[in-house]
């Protein structure tokens, strides 16, 4: 079997020292900090356990609204009206008046920047008839979200007993609301809304004064129960982070704790773009081709997730039987490709041929045989 170490131990710059290591650690009672686009996790911390979400689940009212306006069942310009319990909802409020038509862009924007309790409720009963209806939409959506832990029970996250979630499910819920709803989830990022002529600014502290370089959402909940909590994004080039905490003491914790661990994943943390779709990763030697050697190519581009100490210690190897005797086929697997980080789980890829090649004709083919009898190897 040939096996090729391939040159991706990188090379870094001379602080970084042999025996760094790098770890995470929050204050918050749950938290989850994670790579959207590999899965890669890179802080959990009671993940599983549940927790009362507060205003968090509003996210989910947020992404059925969301669905709708992309499957063309509702439009940002379509009103709802303002129910009399939509009026008295305690809480933060986008304060509307009862029995207003208002849009269901000024409702979004009143639930994403105001975390209005009112505008929650008017959006789930234009939409499902009751908030009580609404909710049972919620958990039918979560559970095809693969939120496996959470139960909704109104729109706006007002404590209930049976109302729960967990820092997993909640990653998941800001993950696909990231990647199924682009134009739309810029609203996260809009400082402040201005309705029946009340200017509010938007809860979440890690938008403001560049707290954390590239922020651009999500939301802040709040209970006696659950204490502080947030889920937020940002991005930095073709990086983004999700983050989940929750149960922390103060809204100044929260604000301190969620940029703290922002802005070190985003220090420490490097995407190494290995290999393009397609690309050619080494050649390997053809018995009885009419060409010489065969690519070998991985399908599917591979990006990987790293620390710095990660980045300096890892391993590329490619392994393949070699001499590969023609006809080759394009796409069949000649192959693997093995990544080895320390401390986790080797990677493997297969390894596919890159184009056909086809058989020597049998006067080459007498020609090559003998010199492969006599010299051992292949050309």
């Amino acid at each position: 079997m040939k096996i090729l170490k391939l040159a991706f131990c990188l090379i870094l710059t001379s602080f970084l020292l042999s025996n760094f290591s790098y770890s995470m650690d929050t204050v918050a009672e749950q938290a989850m900090l994670i790579d959207p686009d590999t899965g890669q996790i890179i802080l959990e911390k009671n993940p599983d356990q549940l927790m009362k979400p507060a205003s968090m689940a509003k996210l989910m009212t947020i992404y059925i609204v969301f669905e709708k306006i992309q499957n063309k069942s509702i439009s940002l310009d379509d009103k709802f009206i303002v129910s009399e319990k939509a009026w008295k909802k305690r809480g933060s409020r986008t304060f509307l008046e009862p029995g207003q038509n208002v849009s269901v862009e000024d409702l979004l924007r009143g639930v994403i920047v105001q975390s209005g309790n009112d505008a929650a409720i008017v959006l789930s009963e234009g939409i499902s008839g009751t908030e009580e209806i609404f909710s049972d939409l919620m958990n039918s959506v979560a559970r095809e979200l693969g939120m496996k832990n959470t139960v909704f029970k109104n729109s706006t996250g007002w404590p209930d007993p049976e109302q729960n979630t967990t820092a997993r499910d909640l990653s998941k819920l800001a993950t696909n609301l990231i990647k199924k709803f682009p134009d739309l989830y810029k609203m996260f990022s809009e400082i402040s809304f201005t309705y029946n002529g009340i200017k509010q600014g938007n809860r979440n502290p890690i938008l403001y004064n560049n707290l954390v370089f590239g922020a651009d959402g999500l939301k802040t909940g709040h209970t006696q129960e659950s204490g502080y909590g947030l889920v937020g994004s940002a991005k930095r080039n073709d990086l983004r982070f999700i983050l989940v905490l929750n149960g922390m003491t103060s809204m100044r914790q929260r604000k301190q704790e969620s940029s703290r661990l922002l802005n070190s994943a985003f220090r420490e943390f490097k995407k190494i773009n290995l290999y393009e779709t397609n690309e050619t990763v080494t050649k390997a030697k053809v018995f009885l081709g009419e060409e010489d050697k065969v690519p070998l190519i991985v399908k599917d581009k591979i990006n990987l997730l790293l620390n710095s100490v990660e980045q300096r210690e890892m391993k590329v190897k490619a392994r393949w039987n070699e001499p590969i005797s023609a006809p080759v086929k394009k796409d069949t697997v000649l192959g693997t490709l093995s990544i080895e980080i320390p401390n986790k789980p080797n990677l493997s890829f297969s390894l596919y041929a890159g184009e056909n090649i086809k058989k020597q004709g049998f006067i080459n083919r007498i020609g090559s045989t003998i010199d492969y009898i006599i010299w051992g190897s292949v050309k």
